[in-house]
């Protein structure tokens, strides 16, 4: 982020990023916590975590995985709940990999409404399909990952695509959708997502 982008301790933030693979969504939600001093909240580091410490939920979660099954709405939307009240997310945070279906939208409208919040934006990275199916294999190649071929690449857009149209549909018929170039060095990207949210 800008250096010279004014800080608002005192202001809530809380917002979505969404994006396909390879458009460095991970890297500009670091920044974005760093910038807005929020945590970014992962449902796959929620699950890791129950699971590593052992919790009821984490056991749960631990018996679905080992059958090769999905990790129900139910207990996602339960540890995000969990998640949500925990002091350091009262400024704000950054969702990422939730919501994932138009009832976890539901869900965690629920789950904000109970605490009189709701979300400030959501932040949609964008780039070139054939663009990301290069850099998806690039770092393949740099982290000797041999099952990141092309076609199971373009197949994990496809599924992103899919699963996100109606999410992104439904936010923006609220006003709430950002979206931001996700091409160029993190830097330029993190400027062009601090316009974004100033102009929204």
């Amino acid at each position: 982020m800008s250096t010279n982008e004014p800080q608002h301790p005192n202001s809530v933030n809380r917002f979505l990023i969404m994006g396909p693979p390879g458009v460095g969504k991970g890297t500009q939600a670091e920044r974005l916590a760093k910038h807005f001093s929020i945590p970014t909240i992962s449902t796959g580091s929620l699950f890791r975590e129950h699971v590593r410490n052992g919790t009821p939920l984490g056991l749960e979660i631990r018996e679905l995985l080992a059958m090769g099954r999905y990790v129900s709405d139910e207990i996602t939307n339960t540890v995000v709940a969990e998640r949500l009240t925990q002091p350091d997310a009262e400024q704000g945070f950054i969702l990422d990999g939730y919501p994932r279906t138009l009832a976890q939208v539901d869900a965690l409208d629920a789950i904000l409404a109970q605490r009189s919040a709701e979300l400030d934006a959501v932040i949609v990275l964008e780039a070139d399909h054939d663009q990301l199916i290069e850099r998806i294999l690039l770092r393949a190649v740099e982290q000797d990952r041999s099952d990141d071929t092309p076609e199971v690449v373009a197949h994990r857009l496809g599924v992103y695509s899919r699963e996100t149209a109606q999410l992104i549909s439904a936010y923006d018929a609220r006003g709430l959708v950002v979206r931001v170039d996700g091409t160029g060095l993190p830097h330029v990207v993190a400027d062009r997502i601090t316009e974004a949210l100033r102009a929204l």
